[in-house]
């Protein structure tokens, strides 16, 4: 049986970052889902190549303590998330999560759509740093190559 995008993205997901064996993950459902566009219209984007989506990028505005508190690992993501205040400006991003299907790799895709992402939160909130909890080699490189471009400081919380 061959799966849709939306089937591989799901999977892919689940294998990458296993968050129903983590509690302490943010795991996207559809009350996060809602609450994300609370926080700002663009902090999920996706990539669809007319069959669905190939690519997903998922960023959360937030303040500089919360994500200062989470690189000292004094709150999980899901806590980060959960305390994340609503209609505040917002100092810090953090590069959540990327996921591209294999055959859409390396094309740009995950740098795009966060650097539109950055620039459209950016007319609003004054951004001054980024962070990430890095899950492979090639997050901590798209991390680094994004926050970068977008002339944001980086900060790593470790796996």
């Amino acid at each position: 049986m061959i799966l849709s995008n939306f089937e591989r993205m799901i999977q892919l997901a689940d294998e990458v970052f296993a968050v129903k064996s983590d509690p302490s993950q943010l795991d996207v459902n559809q009350e996060v889902r809602e609450r994300l566009l609370q926080i700002h219209p663009d902090t999920i984007s996706a990539h669809d190549d007319g069959n669905g989506p190939v690519a997903w990028v998922l960023l959360i505005p937030t303040t500089i303590d919360l994500m200062n508190r989470f690189l000292k690992n004094e709150i999980s993501e899901k806590e980060m998330f959960n305390l994340t205040p609503l209609n505040i400006k917002y100092e810090a991003i953090y590069l959540c999560s990327a996921l591209v299907l294999d055959e859409y790799r390396r094309k740009g895709i995950t740098r795009q759509l966060a650097l539109n992402a950055i620039e459209n939160i950016r007319t609003t909130h004054p951004l001054q740093a980024a962070f990430v909890w890095a899950f492979s080699p090639e997050g901590d490189l798209a991390a680094e190559n994004i926050a970068r471009l977008a002339g944001l400081s980086l900060y790593k919380k470790e796996k």
